[in-house]
């Protein structure tokens, strides 16, 4: 795979599991995530770059990887960091356990929470889909869950939620403002007759529809009841086939949410980090960051999530900033709220 992918999601609120380490926005109202797609690590110094100009082989290799993950945490400081599959390359690791810790060496140093799913290609070494994740969760700093531990039968591994508390002593220090899903989309198709990529599965779907039902409760209920959920960020790596045929001509859910409703989905493509993953030579290697900004409330504290931001940096000589854009605003989404009941 050469693309990863993270919906961003406006319509739900969920649920993490008891972790010991709490995710939470800090003190200037801000929540930093740093998207790491594609690594395809193996065997480190000996393993080739891959898609790169003449001039950059001598020399290239999954270090050129690890250098990049570090400057970007020294530069970016995110308050989490999210790997979206295709972790290793497996077909090239000659240990799956040794490359993962490899890969996510600069998190672990870092002392930052990070988490992470797999891709199409981390199994495909010395460990299984559940070897890997079984082998991920153990190590350091890490957020990340095999499943979640209150359903007995999912598909895949790898799939788990997490919560953002707002900012520590504010109305909503106990509430979950920004939430966040991990879904294994699979490797590839089981089906004869589907050939290609594998897909979410409606195990995890009624999980995910669930968990958020639940939770979105919680979130307008009391103390600091709200109007609308939270909104949400979906990681997984596998796009989803259905956004292609995906229009206002097409999209009735079952809430009549049109695209001109407050029931939001837009899709983001993290771009490839990986020196030894697919890419295109000249095309500088880049990676996603996502921020969330809370509104201040009358009184001068810090509320709800105001309007989460990304942009994708590359790995040049100034990790110049690129393709900058608002994915949810609360704004946006009342007035289009506003808009369908007026029309109803």
């Amino acid at each position: 795979m050469t693309t990863v992918v993270v919906l961003s999601l406006c319509f739900v609120s969920v649920s993490a599991a008891k972790h010991d380490q709490k995710l939470r926005f800090g003190e200037n109202g801000q929540f930093k995530i740093l998207q790491v797609a594609d690594m395809h690590y193996a065997d480190g110094e000996i393993t080739p770059c891959e898609d790169v100009l003449p001039s950059q082989v001598p020399g290239c290799s999954d270090l050129n990887t690890t250098a990049f993950l570090n400057r970007m945490i020294s530069a970016e400081k995110p308050h989490f960091i999210v790997f979206t599959g295709d972790n290793i390359f497996g077909f090239d690791a000659t240990d799956a356990a040794k490359s993962l810790n490899a890969a996510f060496a600069p998190a672990i140093a870092s002392n930052i929470p990070w988490a992470a799913v797999l891709g199409n290609h981390d199994q495909e070494s010395t460990l299984s889909r559940k070897g890997v994740m079984k082998h991920i969760v153990t190590l350091k700093n890490t957020l990340s869950r095999v499943n979640p531990s209150e359903v007995h039968i999912i598909d895949g591994f790898g799939n788990y939620n997490l919560e953002v508390g707002g900012v520590k002593g504010s109305g909503f220090e106990n509430k979950s403002v920004l939430n966040l899903y991990f879904l294994d989309s699979g490797d590839y198709s089981t089906v004869p007759s589907i050939p290609g990529y594998g897909w979410i599965k409606p195990s995890q779907q009624f999980w995910f529809e669930q968990t958020s039902a639940r939770l979105r409760r919680a979130y307008m209920s009391k103390p600091a009841a709200q109007k609308a959920p939270a909104p949400g960020l979906v990681y997984f790596h596998i796009p989803l086939p259905e956004f292609a045929s995906f229009d206002s001509s097409n999209f009735t859910g079952v809430r009549q949410e049109g695209i001109s409703s407050a029931f939001c989905i837009k899709l983001c493509y993290a771009g490839g980090f990986g020196y030894h993953a697919y890419g295109k030579a000249g095309w500088a290697r880049r990676t996603r960051v996502v921020v969330a900004t809370l509104e201040k409330t009358e009184k001068g504290g810090w509320g709800a999530v105001k309007s989460i931001k990304t942009w994708k940096r590359l790995d040049d000589e100034h990790l110049t900033a690129v393709d900058s854009e608002v994915i949810w605003s609360k704004s946006s989404s009342g007035s289009r709220r506003k808009k369908q009941i007026n029309g109803a």
